[in-house]
């Protein structure tokens, strides 16, 4: 995807009077930067760099901006559109040594950290005090990471994304300015919303280097539930009935039955081979046992059978453990195989159908398809498995993918509801923007008139 080149000694040497050791070129972890969870060909940085502070990633960016070197931000490299791949080249930014947590604001909720602390670490340090951050995408990703690509996840129908949940940032300019794009406040009318202008940016407008977050919390009572259907539309359907009553459920999310076929061999689990709910409720112990009750109702009115429940928090976490590995027990059910994974999302009113719709594709392709997601927040995902060797493989799959989001748009809905847009789906973009596309242009241009951060990604200026 992009040519070998050799950086220009100077800048090496500069970078190492800046850093020292936390320079490298190694082969070894240039390659375990130039490449993330996507199906794309390896794009390796020419060097990788560990900064500690604010500061010396400026320095670093007037380095590399100084030699018109890209730059590419990289948390742990869970991202799946291919966010982190060096396509031109260039100098990785590894935050992933910036993870202290600065700050925790336990009477305001809220926690200011470094980039590169990650999700569960956050936790860890705030469990004793009743508290919890709640945006949970599946993988240990790093806060900053997660911030640059707007992740979600399965308590997103509840709390929100990180779009709702970052009051602040820390951000490095191209031109090595820093700035902070909020104070803490929870509302501000205070200007232009840039904390929003770089939540979702995908570190080409900046590199991202402490975020201020939300903090919830814990609830008094959590319980969370399976149910399995004869068939997805129902699973669907028991969601989309139960948010349009206003019962406040926290976690909903539909399986196929080839995705719990998977879920067993992976976890040695026994669940049900069919269309499936997980869900959870948040609350008192009252509100929790009433909202329970009613799901179950409307899950028997779709054909809901077999419920299980799961209140100790081992069983809960187990069950939640399961489902974050979907993405991985799929992939066991063709060895050898990669994924190409998709991400829309549409109005709740549309989703079943949309559902649907793919099912049928689904049952004409000539690849394993499981379909998962979100479905709280009209999300849902598939996974392609395709022979990593098989150009017909992949011709088929980005086919069958044309025609997913072509189904979306048609139905007022977006190519990514969380995976972000990277290398892979910037094309979509102008479909589903329009005109809008030349404004973002016009934005990327403005904060980088060189194209030297994470050049490639998001907004395509070729």
């Amino acid at each position: 995807m992009n040519k070998p080149r050799e950086l220009d000694t100077s800048l090496l040497d500069a970078l190492r009077a800046l850093l020292g050791d936390r320079v490298t070129t190694s082969r070894a972890i240039r390659e375990h930067h130039g490449k993330d969870e996507s199906y794309y060909p390896y794009a390796l940085p020419d060097a990788v760099t560990y900064p500690h502070t604010t500061e010396e990633v400026r320095d670093a960016i007037n380095i590399c901006r100084r030699y018109r070197t890209p730059m590419i931000p990289f948390g742990v490299g869970t991202s799946l559109e291919g966010h982190v791949l060096a396509t031109s080249g260039g100098v990785t930014v590894d935050m992933s040594q910036m993870n202290k947590i600065l700050k925790i604001n336990a009477l305001d909720l809220d926690a200011v950290v470094q980039a590169g602390v990650t999700r569960k670490q956050l936790n860890e340090e705030i469990r004793h005090m009743g508290l919890m951050f709640p945006i949970d995408p599946g993988a240990d990703a790093t806060l900053g990471g997660m911030a640059s690509t707007r992740a979600s996840g399965t308590n997103a129908v509840r709390y929100g994304t990180m779009r709702e949940n970052v009051l602040s940032l820390t951000v490095v300019l191209v031109d090595g300015r820093i700035i902070k794009t909020s104070r803490r406040s929870r509302k501000s009318a205070a200007g232009y919303d840039l904390t929003r202008l770089f939540v979702g940016a995908e570190g080409t407008l900046g590199i991202i280097t402490e975020v201020t977050v939300r903090l919830y919390a814990v609830p008094e009572a959590m319980s969370a539930a399976v149910c399995s259907f004869k068939d997805i539309g129902g699973a669907v359907n028991t969601v989309i009935q139960t948010l349009q009553a206003g019962i406040p459920i926290a976690r909903s999310e539909a399986l196929c039955a080839l995705t719990m076929k998977a879920l067993n061999a992976y976890n040695k689990t026994t669940h049900q081979e069919q269309p499936t709910l997980f869900l959870e409720f948040h609350g008192t112990q009252a509100s929790v046992a009433e909202q329970a009750e009613l799901v179950q109702e409307i899950a028997r009115e779709h054909g809901g059978e077999g419920f299980q429940w799961a209140t100790k928090a081992e069983d809960r976490n187990r069950l939640w453990s399961a489902r974050h590995m979907a993405y991985f027990a799929a992939l066991q059910l063709k060895p050898g195989t990669r994924a190409v994974s998709t991400d829309v999302c549409v109005p709740i009113s549309r989703l079943t159908e949309c559902i649907l719709a793919t099912a049928e594709d689904i049952e004409r392709a000539s690849m394993p398809i499981p379909l998962f997601g979100h479905v709280g927040d009209g999300n849902f995902h598939l996974v392609i498995l395709i022979r990593p060797e098989s150009a017909e493989d992949l011709a088929e799959a980005k086919a069958f993918n044309e025609r997913l989001v072509k189904r979306a748009l048609d139905m007022e809905g977006t190519c990514t509801g969380e995976h972000g847009v990277g290398w892979g789906k910037k094309n979509w973009l102008i479909a589903e923007h329009g005109e809008a596309i030349e404004l973002m242009k016009t934005i990327k241009r403005t904060f980088d008139p060189d194209n030297l951060m994470n050049p490639g990604k998001l907004v395509p200026l070729d």
